[in-house]
């Protein structure tokens, strides 16, 4: 009893005290706090904007932090920052690595006040010969992690470019997210900016406001993520303000990135022992009609882009909707538990396009999926965007879907025509006796038959069975959906049949 009411004591007289104080005086920079707020950081990337793009040099010794190195030089446990509040706050910081090599800065905030971090070698553990031992007292870091309750895991990192994510409710961590996406489909032109600054306030038991300042050739951005960590998995309401240098041909905002490399519908891509190979599997929106359109990843055999015009979306996200442990086999990164991510606009977004951009791959540790809003309007050079989402890291499966029938599965074979292919979809939610018209519409192909029936034994699941014809060997665009009468049953599903 005295050693519980001595912590809340502690806990109080701390939290008084000030952020300041929660760290030993050598990690924390040596000049006074600076006044900081959010309108504060708008103008300092309006200004950056207005004047030419500096690189961050690269740090001399980062080069030689290969991924083993970089692994075992661990961030001492008694470091941790905010620690002694016990909560989900603790915040952890990475060493450079040859991954990154280039410092971020990294302060804390505390009432409207900024304290610098400074870098301190004796941060890390790292067995005697690893290079980060050798980087040096003027090092820098290349990002953070927020670390849960137990300190056995954490919930929130960012680190390299603008890349931040999160685990959902089964605490696995998958696909990432992006501040911004520049060119992202447009080969050779791509451009990767990158937070060069973080401010991090404690604004709650489970929840910390990251502050960033991004900077690249073509744009400059300030940040606000509110993040929380609930029961669900992580929660980020997301305020960015953007300034071009130059003009953006294609600018994506809210972007997401995964795996795609097989799954049992696309065998032939199968090099490897489990069934299956993905951190996502499935592009979902929620069109502002109500219409949930689904589109199942593939792993394409040239770059593709699909790109799909809304007014004012409700969502969007990639999922990882098969969760059976059975149909991966994965017994060391659990694919099954990997995260969805929901973006949801809350302000209109006007016209666009979610596009969805994917190219091969023939392993699973290259992200080889992108999906992300590109407005209608061109972001011109001496543009201020400016856009308001949230994200949502859960194990949701159907945020678009409401009381419709959802994508299952998806099989591919052949038909019994020579050279025809067999496209089977497998409808979850469809009531039992209830037999639903098949729309299918087809482009770069024919559809030869088509049938659909409730699979036996397995309630509330109903098999849509296509038999087409691809024109010389193309790929096919197959939609379908399920109908009764004029009214949706199921999702508006796109297939890329043969991409």
């Amino acid at each position: 009893m005295m050693g519980a009411m001595t912590k809340i004591d502690r806990r109080a007289m701390i939290a008084a005290s000030g952020a300041a104080l929660l760290l030993p005086r050598s990690a924390l920079a040596q000049k006074r706090a600076d006044a900081f707020s959010w309108d504060m950081l708008i103008g300092r990337a309006q200004r950056l904007a207005r004047g030419p793009f500096k690189v961050t040099p690269f740090f001399p010794g980062a080069d030689k932090i290969g991924y083993d190195a970089f692994n075992q030089a661990r961030f001492r446990d008694d470091r941790t920052i905010w620690n002694i509040f016990g909560d989900d706050t603790g915040i952890r910081l990475f060493p450079l690595s040859s991954t990154v090599q280039q410092p971020v800065e990294i302060a804390l905030v505390d009432k409207g006040r900024a304290t610098p971090l400074r870098y301190d070698p004796t941060m890390f553990d790292a067995p005697t010969g690893n290079a980060v031992r050798d980087l040096g007292p003027d090092a820098g870091f290349s990002g953070f992690r927020i670390m849960n309750a137990a300190r056995d895991g954490d919930w929130l990192s960012f680190l390299g470019a603008t890349y931040f994510r999160a685990p959902g409710a089964e605490k696995q961590f998958g696909l990432s997210a992006r501040a911004v996406a520049l060119n992202t489909s447009i080969a050779g032109r791509e451009e990767f900016p990158r937070f060069t600054h973080f401010w991090l306030e404690r604004t709650g038991r489970s929840s910390v406001t990251v502050y960033a300042l991004m900077d690249s050739a073509s744009i400059t951005g300030a940040f606000r993520f509110a993040s929380e960590l609930r029961a669900q998995g992580v929660r980020q309401d997301v305020d960015a303000v953007l300034f071009t240098r130059k003009a953006v041909t294609e600018l994506g905002l809210m972007p997401m990135t995964s795996m795609f490399w097989y799954d049992q519908a696309d065998r032939a891509k199968r090099t490897d022992w489990r069934p299956e190979i993905h951190d996502s599997d499935m592009l979902s929106i929620a069109g502002a009609d109500g219409t949930a359109h689904c589109r199942p990843l593939v792993n394409p055999s040239a770059p593709r882009v699909d790109a799909f015009a809304e007014r004012n979306p409700k969502g969007f996200g990639l999922l990882q909707r098969d969760r059976d442990f059975d149909h991966y086999q994965d017994d060391g990164v659990f694919y099954e538990r990997r995260p969805s991510l929901w973006a949801t606009s809350r302000k209109p977004l006007g016209a666009g396009e979610v596009r969805l951009y994917a190219f091969p791959t023939d392993s699973e540790y290259t992200d080889n999926v992108a999906a992300y809003w590109t407005p209608a309007t061109p972001a011109r050079a001496g543009s201020r965007i400016e856009a308001s989402y949230r994200l949502d890291w859960s194990s949701a499966k159907t945020p678009a879907a409401s009381g419709v029938a959802t994508v299952d599965n998806i099989w591919r074979g052949q038909s019994g025509e020579a050279g025809g292919d067999r496209l089977l979809i497998d409808f979850a939610g469809v009531p039992e006796n209830q037999r639903p018209d098949i729309w299918v519409d087809v482009a770069g192909g024919t559809l030869v038959k088509k049938a659909g029936y409730p699979v036996l034994h397995r309630p509330g699941l109903f098999r849509v069975v296509l038999d087409l014809r691809r024109e010389q060997g193309k790929a096919s665009d197959i939609r379908v959906q399920l109908r009764a009468g004029n009214r949706p049953f199921s999702e508006y599903v796109h297939y890329p049949l043969g991409a």
